[in-house]
């Protein structure tokens, strides 16, 4: 039995459609401990990513006994390392793909403590790289494999061992290890750095363990600026996951001033990077962020609009946020550093782009640079012209209600100006729109139209006389008189 070096998905579709699962399913139970190893390994390879794979695996039975339960059996204390390793590999390729529960016995009372304890000091470093990133992937997406994971074993301490080496060497008969260890030091950081980041993505006690752990925020930043891509990528990952920490963003972040070396590796830095360090610039830009200020004086806004122009989808989408993070409750100044680096171009183009997620954070960033009445007044007398038309064009165009929600919200924005509610009083074609969505079947819809007319209406402000007649004529009070009756009593109360 030989393996050969599988690319990708289509290699795999090859030999699953020759048989190769039937095939190689009976050599796992062979005399040779050799032969066993090699069929093993080409499960874990075949089983990667692909769930066609992994959900004919789980009924695949060998002398009467399914795969899953060989496996197990293969990740016993008494079984060499490797095979141990290996078997779990196959068992978590199969749990990411669905084919077995995360709250299966196998997954849980089995696979996970046994990757752990690959992850020991007493392992060779080779064995606990592998044992670190294969019980990364198997826990990154489930609240429930972090939190238990983070209790077996003290794995976040043990962890923090990973950044020791290479050790410090005494004597000259040592240079092999020496040589071994800075060979694997680099693996190691990466390794760590990623099971912590899986570790921390969901729960708030997880992440002030891993922060609390000794010199962990130091030996981030370090990784910041490591010569190695996959452990810098590695470090903006964790440093991502514990981003998601209100209390951390608030002080351990703050304390060692990440925000410094993350908006270094954002210059120049490739595509696979930028994503993560881009996603957490995004979360450092939250207003309750100490770090908002210092991002915005070393040039943030040039460099995301710079983002948003890219190519690449996650980037545009990244980019676009951090803004619309950045302007929220933001100075006048702010608000107009960012319509200038954006331009009115990037602006239209950002919002006739494809992708919803990119249209949204577009919206959002619209609506939150027009909040306050001053500020909104300002913008609307630089860009209102251009602003009307964007919304003209997004409520006539095929747009999802949530799309077309956010855009009422703008308009409703707009009309709490106060020199800015003109552009609405005295557009035929925008009132028309805003009188359509008050009869609209969807009641999100209906509400956000009627936020604009509450909104021209007030007793208080200059010219409202003249507006209600406006509206009164447009027959606006018949569908108000309507709108009472209604059975949603957000409608009926508004």
């Amino acid at each position: 039995v030989f393996c050969f070096p599988l690319k990708g998905p289509d290699h795999q579709t090859l030999l699953f459609n020759y048989g190769a699962v039937q095939n190689i399913a009976h050599l796992l139970v062979s005399t040779s401990y050799k032969v066993r190893m090699q069929a093993l390994k080409c499960f874990s390879v075949l089983a990667f990513e692909n769930p066609q794979v992994s959900m004919t695996l789980v009924n695949v039975s060998v002398d009467g006994e399914l795969l899953p339960q060989i496996f197990v059996k293969m990740l016993q204390r008494d079984k060499p390392i490797e095979m141990q390793l290996t078997a779990a590999k196959c068992l978590t390729s199969m749990c990411r793909a669905g084919a077995i529960r995360t709250d299966d016995s196998c997954i849980v009372l089995k696979t996970l403590p046994c990757l752990v304890r690959m992850c020991s000091k007493e392992k060779l470093l080779e064995e606990r790289v592998e044992g670190a990133e294969t019980l990364a992937y198997l826990i990154e997406t489930d609240v429930e494999l972090q939190r238990i994971a983070s209790i077996t074993d003290h794995l976040i301490v043990m962890l923090a061992d990973y950044f020791k080496y290479p050790s410090s060497v005494s004597a000259i008969t040592d240079i092999k290890r020496l040589d071994h260890d800075l060979k694997h030091a680099h693996e190691l950081r990466q390794a760590a750095f990623k099971l912590y980041a899986s570790l921390g993505a969901n729960d708030e006690d997880i992440r002030k363990k891993i922060i609390e752990t000794e010199n962990m925020m130091d030996r981030i930043v370090n990784g910041l600026s490591e010569s190695s891509i996959k452990v810098r990528l590695a470090a903006v990952r964790c440093l991502h996951s514990l981003s998601r920490s209100v209390q951390q963003l608030r002080t351990s972040f703050q304390d060692h001033a990440v925000w410094k070396p993350l908006m270094k590796v954002l210059q120049n830095a490739p595509n696979e990077i930028l994503v993560v360090a881009s996603s957490t610039l995004c979360n450092l830009l939250l207003e309750f962020s100490p770090s908002k200020e210092p991002i915005l004086e070393s040039g943030a806004i040039e460099l995301l609009c710079s983002l948003t122009q890219s190519e690449n989808l996650a980037l545009r989408v990244n980019g676009i946020w951090a803004l619309m993070n950045m302007a929220f409750q933001a100075e006048q100044k702010i608000k107009s550093d960012i319509l200038r680096g954006l331009s009115t171009e990037q602006l239209f183009q950002l919002l006739s782009d494809s992708d919803v997620n990119v249209l949204m954070k577009t919206l959002g960033l619209l609506r939150n640079l027009l909040s306050t009445r001053p500020h909104i007044d300002h913008i609307m007398s630089t860009h209102g012209k251009q602003i009307m038309q964007a919304v003209t064009l997004i409520l006539e165009g095929e747009h999802n209600i949530e799309v077309k929600e956010q855009t009422l919200c703008i308009l409703a924005n707009i009309a709490d100006g106060t020199t800015a509610k003109e552009l609405i009083m005295t557009n035929d074609d925008i009132l028309q729109k805003i009188k359509y969505y008050m009869s609209h079947s969807n009641a999100k819809l209906q509400l956000a139209a009627m936020f604009c007319i509450s909104n021209l209406i007030w007793n208080e402000e200059e010219g409202s006389q003249e507006r209600q007649d406006k509206l009164r004529d447009m027959g606006i009070v018949d569908i108000l008189h309507k709108l009472s009756q209604s059975s949603d009593p957000n409608l009926c109360d508004k």
